[in-house]
């Protein structure tokens, strides 16, 4: 069980330490996944474990888009294959939309979020108020598992019934609030509405959707200080707030990188782009999982001494296909271009319409450049896309640092 301020000494390991344990960690990971889960072995065939020993290595490797999971599972059921794990194994089977099937092992708090507990406050004998969902989905499981591995009961209040949960809150007093915001919102109004003593909650760890600065202020003044946690059903915790309130710190427990939106390749620290994870999870053993969102590295170490990688947070999500005179374009296939041309630092397609007509332009940070250059890269855009479009050449740092590999800047009025 976690003691003092910190739930375990890795959290403020010096960098390198924690990255040569990481990375010495990862050729067995690979090892492992691909010896033992169907899905792996195929992805993985041409890997070799005992040379991925640094980022450079791992980033060589194929992503798995959650986008592709729920066919994926379609062919090989329930998991897809990427399970490496019988399931005797396996503790829970969880259901997210898609629809996705996640299995959950014996391990205990296999999601690893009594870390993110422990930062928001929690302590051994904290009563929990847990909000999150307990059907289908593996949101309740995941704090109960968590808050049992620390010390603490839960009162497993899930969602809805809210003025039962007003009576309970009132009579247990439980301590610590776990849920969305808006839902924590809910509670304290209609208590107040109706009279139920809600000031037991002093603290509270949320997620499932974003918390603007105006309702965690909100929040606070009302009693309840919030900080957030984030992660999936597949990888389990990624990365949570401390006191400090200044990024999300990284868990100890996964390896997070910070690719090109729908590509494969890391950007440059503080570039916005897709968060990729590799969990090291023996039962599900997820290697560079895409998960969609989109997020970008806070440089620096937290005030609050844990020394992990920073994120952002949540910055939006990174499937930003659309349809052009009928054809699917994808980010993937902007960062192809941006592959093909080494003079290209960064591009992204922004699409109009003319007179109810598409239009479409790649416009592309370089240095320098000239008609050839414009005319060489238009015939790849042509190839890739399938698609005629014109080329900008504009300077280095001209394109916002948002994420967006595709514009759609058309208006429908």
């Amino acid at each position: 069980m976690a003691a003092g301020e910190y739930y375990d000494r890795l959290e403020t390991r010096a960098p390198e330490l924690r990255e040569r344990e990481l990375m010495a960690a990862l050729p067995k990971l690979v090892a492992h996944a691909r010896k033992n889960a169907p899905y792996f072995r195929r992805l993985l065939a041409k890997a070799k474990p005992k040379e991925i020993v640094t980022r450079a290595a791992l980033a060589q490797l194929p992503v798995t888009r959650k986008s592709d999971l729920s066919a994926t599972q379609k062919l090989d059921k329930p998991f897809g294959g990427l399970n490496a794990a019988p399931l005797t194994k396996v503790k829970h089977v969880f259901m997210s939309p898609g629809p996705l099937y996640e299995p959950e092992g014996y391990e205990k708090d296999a999601s690893r979020f009594g870390r993110a507990l422990w930062a928001a406050g929690v302590r051994p004998g904290d009563i929990i108020h847990n909000t999150y969902s307990y059907h289908l989905t593996p949101a309740g499981m995941l704090v109960e598992t968590a808050a049992h591995a620390i010390g603490c009961p839960v009162f497993p209040a899930g969602v809805g019934n809210t003025e039962l949960q007003l009576q309970a809150i009132a009579d247990i007093r439980p301590t610590f609030y776990a849920g969305t915001p808006s839902f924590l919102r809910i509670l304290l109004d209609k208590g107040r509405e109706l009279g139920f003593e809600t000031g037991s909650l002093k603290r509270g760890l949320v997620g499932g959707e974003a918390l603007p600065p105006s309702l965690r202020r909100e929040l606070s003044e009302r009693g309840v200080d919030v900080l957030q946690a984030y992660g999936t059903a597949d990888l389990g915790l990624i990365a949570y707030e401390s006191a400090a309130k200044e990024g999300m710190i990284c868990d100890e427990g996964v390896i997070v990188e910070i690719v090109e939106p729908g590509g494969t390749q890391p950007v440059a620290d503080g570039e916005t782009g897709e968060v990729v994870v590799t969990t090291f999870n023996k039962v599900y053993p997820l290697v560079r999982f895409a998960t969609g969102d989109l997020s970008a590295v806070l440089p620096g170490q937290s005030p609050c001494g844990r020394s992990n990688m920073r994120l952002r947070g949540w910055l939006g999500r990174a499937d930003q296909s659309t349809k052009v005179r009928g054809m699917f374009v994808h980010p993937g296939n902007v960062a192809e271009l941006t592959r093909r041309h080494a003079e290209i630092k960064k591009a992204r397609l922004v699409v109009r319409s003319q007179d109810n007509v598409d239009q479409m332009t790649l416009r592309c940070e370089v240095e320098g450049g000239d008609e050839g250059l414009r005319n060489t890269i238009a015939g790849s855009v042509q190839t890739v896309l399938k698609l005629r479009g014109a080329v900008e050449l504009v300077a280095p740092g001209t394109l916002p640092n948002d994420g967006k590999l595709i514009e759609d800047a058309r208006s429908y009025k």
